[in-house]
């Protein structure tokens, strides 16, 4: 476990294909069941500083307490995503550190040194932040707000897995706002 941190509670891969990849990930490694979203509603997004519109399709599942994330870019939008499949890769991209403090944290990481790179919001207090990859190249530092509906979401996909009998791999993300 990360004294700065805590747990690694996410592994996100960035991938050309998200439908072969819950394909690959559910029918051959038997993690799922996947919620996906064909277009994740990101709100406040920015890459170094500027504000975009990314159009990124998005798979959760988990493995035990490890959320897997798949991601797909659908348009050019910068992103550090974007950085990585230009850079000529494919798979692990960034893992994630969940946190019900987020405002404390990022304060905390801030004076550690820790550099923002690219941020946003999914649902009602459901912030992230990628920090720099300067001193470590490689794979990126996620932070990532799970209180309200975006960390009731993740607690309903962990509860799915832990019985999954292979069925209906494949899932709509629920409504955040009904969550």
């Amino acid at each position: 476990m990360s004294r700065l941190f805590g747990e690694i509670r996410q592994a996100g891969y960035v991938v050309p294909d998200i439908e072969a990849a819950m394909d690959y990930w559910s029918r051959v490694l038997g993690v799922g069941p996947f919620f996906y979203n064909e277009r994740v509603p990101i709100r406040n997004y920015q890459y170094r500083g500027e504000s975009f519109e990314p159009h990124n399709s998005v798979a959760l599942a988990n493995s035990g307490p490890l959320q897997i994330e798949l991601i797909q870019c659908r348009n050019d939008v910068p992103s550090m995503y974007r950085d990585f499949t230009q850079a000529g890769h494919c798979g692990l991209q960034h893992v994630a550190y969940w946190t019900e403090s987020f405002d404390a944290d990022l304060e905390r990481l801030l004076g550690e040194g820790f550099k923002p790179v690219m941020g946003g919001e999914v649902g009602e207090r459901g912030r992230f932040i990628y920090f720099d990859t300067y001193y470590h190249p490689g794979t990126v530092i996620e932070l990532s707000e799970v209180l309200g509906p975006k960390g009731a979401m993740f607690r309903m996909i962990r509860e799915a897995s832990q019985n999954w009998d292979g069925k209906d791999p494949v899932r709509p993300f629920p409504d955040l706002s009904r969550l």
